[in-house]
């Protein structure tokens, strides 16, 4: 598919490495993040880093409070799970239904070389690469669209659902249900695709 690239600003490196760290729980629930820390770990100035941090925070993954910083947000509440798994579903079959037909043989190959390192994680279990390959192979198809404000509505959606990632018992249904999509892609049977990604998100 002829799209824009995707460039990823610093800004962009920085929230994706700190909602990685997140969602993993490398950084866990109440943990106090501090710009001039971050700035010298990332080795960048404190700009990108407020950034990154007020954009994490509009996604719910932080919270800021006056006089506190700014810290490590909770997961939603299960009350409410239903509607994030059905909101993110009607994003990214929308997603996949209009680059569908225009997915080229680099696209496919970008989502098998994704599914690739997140069987590599999976056999490893080690949930910080899995998380990070899972959001990536969902990100390549919102990102075919070249549509900056689905990918918007998109992030803090699926942030609050990769919350939740210990669904799987065994890490293994993640690579093969993300596997059975990228099958289903790759032998361009659109309906196979679509029901793959809606079974994988919940």
């Amino acid at each position: 598919m002829s799209h824009t690239p995707v460039f990823h600003t610093i800004r962009e490196q920085i929230a994706d490495r700190i909602r990685a760290d997140v969602i993993s729980g490398r950084l866990a629930e109440g943990t106090s993040l501090r710009e001039q820390a971050l700035a010298k770990q990332y080795g960048v100035s404190r700009a990108p880093i407020r950034d990154a941090l007020l954009q994490l925070t509009q996604e719910g993954l932080l919270v800021a409070k006056p006089n506190c910083g700014v810290r490590v947000g909770s997961p939603s509440g299960e009350a409410i799970q239903p509607l994030v798994v059905e909101l993110r579903r009607k994003i990214e079959v929308f997603a996949l239904r209009k680059v569908f037909s225009k997915l080229t043989e680099s696209d496919v190959k970008r989502l098998e070389d994704t599914v690739q390192r997140l069987k590599t994680a999976c056999e490893n279990e080690d949930l910080a690469e899995v998380v990070q390959q899972d959001m990536a192979l969902h990100r390549h198809i919102l990102e075919a669209i070249g549509n900056t404000d689905l990918l918007a509505m998109w992030l803090p959606i699926v942030s609050r659902m990769f919350l939740h990632y210990s669904r799987h018992r065994n890490m293994m249904e993640s690579y093969r249900e993300h596997a059975a999509i990228v099958d289903a892609i790759r032998r361009k049977d659109r309906k196979a695709a679509i029901e793959a990604l809606t079974a994988n998100i919940q």
